[in-house]
């Protein structure tokens, strides 16, 4: 595997982490399809995500304490998943 720079380890990882820490809002109003997760990542990062369309963070990002995944944002941390062989949590 060829050496990727500190930052673009730092995305990935984030990605990863949100992906496979993701939960389901299951409340009454919601249908619990969608997948959060929580937001204490680097603000940068979340934000290239946005613009890339992998997470959203909402109408007040700000005042959020959770993003969340898009389908695209959901494929890319599948195929990073892939990339560096992990299994995704049962």
């Amino acid at each position: 595997m060829d050496k990727i720079s500190a930052n673009q380890a730092k995305k990935e990882l984030t990605m990863m982490l949100m992906y496979l820490s993701r939960f389901t809002d299951n409340d009454r109003f919601s249908d619990g399809k969608n997948s959060f997760a929580w937001k204490g990542y680097d603000f940068n990062i979340l934000n290239s995500f946005e613009d890339e369309d992998y997470i959203g963070q909402g109408t007040s990002p700000s005042r959020s304490k959770t993003v969340y995944l898009t389908d695209s944002g959901i494929d890319y941390a599948k195929e990073l998943l892939e990339k560096y062989g992990i299994s995704e949590c049962d």
